[in-house]
């Protein structure tokens, strides 16, 4: 059982779970359905550590707004954590669990619905901001990119009918793989995802491995418990190449290079 988590002050969040909430039954605070629950809570999301003193499910999945400088119009999905600062909640040097089967499902349906969202980018953001301390999955699912869109309630409408039936279905099992390297905005992790048969779990862009170290690496793995692939853009390590192969080496993983 999944909790659909959105933050009452964030519209695009808002207006998905808003949709959402009316073909479900209300026990107090929560909203009852069949394969997941919903919930809409007064703090910030990307500060919601706090989730799991109060609520018990197999896995949290974040419903938001995305912004970026760029202004460009994206749909987009992430797992959650911090390589170093904690600037956007959640704590520093620590990475959630991510959700890679259900991150999978959603971003491959949403692409094949991709017809009706023409205007967007249909894309996986490297791993970034809280929350992070939270013991079981995490996945963020976002509409962007300006208040035009967080507010245009069919748009939010049709995201959240896809996350809908994404979670009426259990997501089908793959392998899963860690990835290193690429962009904030990684190409190549998402062409993966959607054409491979791989799973992606922490994306750790090249902007963030100065800060690899093995104690980092070490509870990436940890959080990464299902991962038997190091999936690399080798071109998008850039100086990084040997640091991260020196530590992919010392595990069991797999490697695969892009």
């Amino acid at each position: 059982m999944q909790l659909l988590v959105a933050y009452k002050s964030d519209p695009a969040g808002y207006n998905m779970a808003n949709f959402v909430s009316q073909n479900m039954g209300q026990d107090g605070e929560i909203y009852r359905g069949k394969n997941f629950d919903l919930v809409i809570i007064s703090t910030p999301s990307i500060s919601a550590d706090w989730l799991e003193e109060k609520y018990n499910y197999d896995g949290f999945v974040f419903l938001s707004k995305h912004a970026a400088e760029t202004g460009t119009l994206a749909l987009t999905c992430h797992s959650t954590g911090n390589f170093s600062e904690a600037r956007f909640g959640g704590f520093e040097r620590q990475v959630a669990i991510p959700h890679p089967h259900l991150q999978k499902s959603y971003l491959q349906s949403v692409w094949k619905k991709r017809k009706d969202f023409t205007k967007f980018e249909i894309t996986l953001e490297s791993t970034h901001h809280g929350p992070t301390a939270l013991n079981k999955p995490v996945l963020f699912i976002e509409v962007g990119t300006t208040e035009k869109e967080w507010n245009d309630k069919e748009l939010c409408k049709n995201v959240a009918n896809v996350v809908v039936d994404v979670l009426l279905h259990t997501a089908k099992k793959h392998d899963v793989a860690i990835c290193f390297g690429s962009t904030h905005y990684p190409e190549k992790f998402t062409k993966m995802l959607l054409e491979s048969e791989y799973a992606l779990g922490t994306i750790m862009p090249k902007h963030a491995l100065e800060f690899l170290d093995q104690n980092l690496f070490s509870h990436i793995l940890k959080r990464n418990y299902e991962a038997k692939f190091a999936l690399l853009d080798w071109s998008g390590l850039g100086k990084y190449k040997r640091r991260v192969m020196d530590f992919v080496e010392t595990t069991d993983l797999e490697v695969i290079k892009i």
